[in-house]
C-alpha cells in the first residue's frame, strides 16, 4: 500500500466528527423521544390525562420477561426485558404502548413473552 492512501490520526477523528450518523431506522429524535411519532402520542396522552381520561401515565416502563439465569451464585445470563413507550390506566385497566414504526424480530418476541409471563397484550400506535 502506498502512503498516499494514508491520513493522519487526526484527519480521521476530524472526519469521524463532521460525519453525521443516523439511527438504525431512520426516526429522529423529537423533544427527547426516539421518534416524533413517540413524542406525538406522548403530547396525545398527557392531555388526555390533563382532562381524566386516563389516570397514571408512565414512560419507559421495564418489565422483566425472563428472569437472570444463576448458577454457583454467578450470573451466567443476564435478563430479558422489554421497556414500554407507556403505561396507563384507561377505566381501571392497565395499557401498555408502544409507538412502532419498525416491527423488529425481537420486538415481535418480546410482545409475544409480554403476552405468556404478564398477560399484557401490547397497544400498538
Amino acid at each position: 500500500m502506498g502512503s498516499e492512501n494514508r491520513i493522519s490520526a487526526n484527519e480521521y477523528r476530524s472526519k469521524l466528527q463532521k460525519k453525521k450518523f443516523s439511527s438504525k431506522y431512520n426516526n429522529k429524535k423529537t423533544d427527547g423521544y426516539d421518534s416524533a411519532k413517540e413524542s406525538k402520542r406522548a403530547s396525545q396522552l398527557k392531555w388526555m390525562e390533563s382532562i381524566g381520561i386516563i389516570k397514571d401515565l408512565k414512560e419507559q416502563v421495564k418489565f422483566e420477561l425472563i428472569p437472570n439465569q444463576v448458577r454457583d451464585g454467578k450470573v451466567v445470563e443476564r435478563s430479558c426485558n422489554y421497556i414500554a413507550d407507556f403505561t396507563y390506566l384507561l377505566d381501571g385497566k392497565l395499557i401498555v404502548e408502544d409507538s412502532k414504526g419498525m416491527r423488529t424480530p425481537d420486538y415481535r418476541i418480546k410482545r409475544k413473552l409480554m403476552l405468556s409471563v404478564h398477560k399484557i397484550r401490547i397497544v400498538e400506535t
